[in-house]
């Protein structure tokens, strides 16, 4: 095999390239079926090694040739760099030399500049002061020659020449040159107003070239102000012709604004002037045409065209921001909003609070009248307060309850009236009000909600429906209050939704917050309180009615039947009527509440209920077949209990159930029963009292298991 350099171009293996040279040397392998040469094969392999010196001697050789031929190659290039650094140091001492020489020259010009300027500035002073003199003596002679007093195309020069006399003229003695100053005082002035007829012609063709050049020339004339006033006299004409005069105050300066640029020197000072000349001539008397009309006789239509107008007009004022009007845009902006409506913002509270206070009367009045019900006055005070205490504790007749006939005297409609009438009022009250009277005027707003919605409307209802609750022996009395219950909820949600909603953010950043807060507690907790109160009445006369059903319907007999063999019922048509009326209440309590005051109102009657039924079964003779009797009563009553879901109402049942076990147990097996699961918690009296109702509690001696 041939040794060449390429063979060992990476990657280069080795043992590889011995396998390689081995498989191509005849009987170097098992290659044809040879047979394996070790002799031929370290031949060859010697061979090679001779080749390999051969050729790395060869290689070595070319090294150092190439190494040779680049130190060679590095001197001339550090040589030529040398020589490179060389140049350029001469290139920039040359270049500085050169920057020195134009720096001299430079100065020399300027020097030479100012000479000729100080030179021929004095000369240009006096040529035209020699001019200003000539024209001035024609003023004297009191004839104008010149061809620029004369050709009205030279109106420009002069203008010129004629408000440089003018300043000259006014430093004259009066007494010497009073003649002379009138003239140049006069043709100032016809100038002037030639140049503002001028102004006015070019605007009215559209010419802004022709605008632009006679109000740079007017610039230095006292008129200028007056050109400024013509300008937006004649932009306004044509501009107000639609019915909504903010639009057209918008379009209009934007309209101006991207000419006025083209046409003036100071276009902010001209755009501030229009706008200032819109807000205090048209918008002030729309706005006081709008209010004016409706502000002694209609408070109503009146506020609204306040807020909406001021609203506008803010909105104006907001787009109006995006124009170049100087430096303090907004301040100037504010200032004239408030020249227009301070006089109208000065009193808008009390317009506010004496029109809600009107209307919220009248939206209450006509609810009343609907109803056909004179509003009476609810007695307050200590012997009131003495009354109602006595009555809700001991139920006695302390004054005839008033009939409602089923009328709650709550209207959600009146409410939702209410509320919108203050909503609106919170809305104009954020806009209307001083940023520093916002949250006491806010307070008088709610103040005014809290009056009549909460004390005129729901609390009157309270009121009405505690007095329309009769006592608890009345039979067949009508349990309305759950229904005012149900309503003074929703109504309670909406009061707390619109105070959340639109008095909050008005007052949460300021003292007023914790003094709102607290109102809104304490006429919460005073309704809440009578609303417990007739809760607890009404639950009263739930059970009054139960007592009745179950005095007018339980007979003796039931549990003490005459013949024993011969009962077909179930359970007594007193339990029958007790559970359908239970039943009804349960889920007239559930319509009317919502939340955890269901089972708070549900417990509450579950343990009266159990209390009743429990102290009547106390009061009847038991047989054996009448025990059985009370049992399935009892367990007809447990599965009515189960309707209230309490876990402690259906104990009390389940504990009475067994209970009544002891009214039809064996003799023998009573003393077991007694000390049973749920009874042997209970109290040896209560289990005694029981067993006492049988009618074999002397017979079998049951005493004993009680000694």
């Amino acid at each position: 095999m041939a040794t060449t350099a390429e063979l060992f171009e990476e990657p280069f293996v080795a043992d590889e390239y011995i396998e390689r040279l081995a498989w191509r040397t005849p009987g170097g392998g098992s290659r044809g079926g040879e047979a394996f040469d070790p002799k031929r094969l370290l031949e060859e392999f010697v061979n090679h090694i001779q080749e390999l010196q051969v050729m790395d001697e060869r290689i070595q050789r070319k090294v150092e040739k190439l190494e040779q031929q680049c130190q060679k190659e590095a001197k001339e290039f550090a040589k030529k760099v040398q020589e490179l650094q060389k140049s350029n140091q001469v290139a920039f001492q040359h270049f500085q030399e050169l920057d020195e020489h134009i720096s001299y020259v430079a100065t020399k010009v300027c020097h030479l500049g100012d000479q000729l300027e100080g030179v021929n500035t004095p000369r240009q002073r006096a040529v035209e002061a020699q001019k200003l003199m000539k024209y001035f003596n024609e003023f004297l002679d009191g004839e104008l020659k010149s061809d620029v007093f004369t050709n009205s195309e030279k109106i420009k020069e002069a203008a010129d020449i004629i408000q440089k006399l003018h300043l000259i003229a006014q430093e004259l003695p009066f007494d010497r040159f009073s003649e002379v100053k009138s003239k140049i005082a006069s043709k100032y002035h016809d100038l002037e107003c030639q140049l503002i007829q001028e102004f006015t012609s070019a605007q009215r063709r559209g010419e802004i070239s022709r605008m632009r050049e006679v109000a740079a020339v007017l610039l230095h004339f006292k008129g200028y102000s007056h050109c400024v006033d013509v300008y937006i006299k004649q932009c306004q004409e044509g501009a107000f012709l639609r019915n909504d005069v903010f639009e057209d105050a918008a379009i209009l300066c934007q309209r101006v604004n991207k000419q006025v640029g083209e046409v003036f020197s100071n276009p902010e000072t001209v755009l501030a002037k229009l706008i200032q000349n819109i807000f205090e001539v048209k918008l002030q008397s729309y706005v006081k045409d709008q209010l004016e009309e409706h502000r002694k006789s209609d408070a109503e239509q009146y506020l609204k065209n306040l807020y909406d107008l001021y609203t506008r007009t803010t909105n104006l004022s907001s787009k109006l921001m995006e124009f170049n009007l100087g430096t303090d845009k907004q301040t100037f902006l504010s200032k004239l909003i408030k020249s227009i409506f301070i006089s109208y913002l000065e009193n808008y509270i009390e317009v506010e609070i004496g029109y809600l206070k009107s209307r919220s009367a009248m939206i209450l009045q006509r609810y009343y009248d609907s109803k056909n019900h004179q509003k009476r006055s609810i007695g307050t005070g200590g012997i009131q307060d003495l009354k109602e205490r006595i009555r809700q504790r001991t139920n006695l007749p302390l004054g005839p309850s008033i009939d409602t006939h089923g009328e709650t005297f709550l209207s959600q409609e009146v409410v939702v009236n209410l509320l919108q009438e203050t909503k609106q009022a919170f809305e104009r009250c954020h806009r209307l009000s001083d940023p520093s009277d916002l949250p006491k005027n806010a307070f008088r707003i709610f103040s005014m909600l809290v009056e009549f919605l909460c004390t005129e409307h729901i609390d009157y209802a309270l009121e009405t429906g505690l007095a329309g609750i009769p006592s608890s022996d009345s039979k067949n009395a009508n349990l309305y209050f759950l229904d005012v219950v149900h309503q003074a909820n929703t109504i309670f949600h909406l009061f707390d939704k619109q105070f959340n909603d639109h008095l909050m953010p008005l007052i949460s950043s300021s003292p007023k917050l914790s003094e709102c807060l607290q109102k809104k507690k304490d006429i919460i907790e005073q309704m809440e309180v009578k609303l417990d109160m007739g809760i607890d009445r009404t639950l009263n006369c739930m059970i009054g009615q139960m007592k009745h059903i179950l005095t007018a319907e339980q007979k003796k007999t039931d549990f003490k039947p005459e013949d024993e063999n011969n009962v077909l019922i179930q359970y007594t048509n007193a339990c029958v009527k007790v559970c359908g009326y239970v039943r009804k209440q349960v889920e007239k309590i559930r319509s009317s509440m919502d939340g955890k005051n269901v089972d708070t109102v549900l417990m509450e009657l579950g343990v009266r209920f159990h209390r009743l039924i429990y102290e009547h079964l106390q009061q009847y003779s038991y047989s054996c077949m009448g025990g059985m009797l009370a049992i399935c009563d009892v367990a007809e009553y447990r599965k009515c209990a189960k309707d209230f879901k309490i876990a402690l109402v259906l104990q009390l049942f389940d504990t009475l159930h067994a209970l009544c076990n002891l009214l039809v147990v064996a003799p023998d097996n009573l003393k077991q029963v007694c000390s049973g699961e749920q009874l042997a918690n209970l109290d040896k009296n209560i289990l005694h009292s029981f067993v006492q109702l049988r009618v074999d509690y002397r017979s079998a001696r049951l005493a004993r298991h009680f000694s």
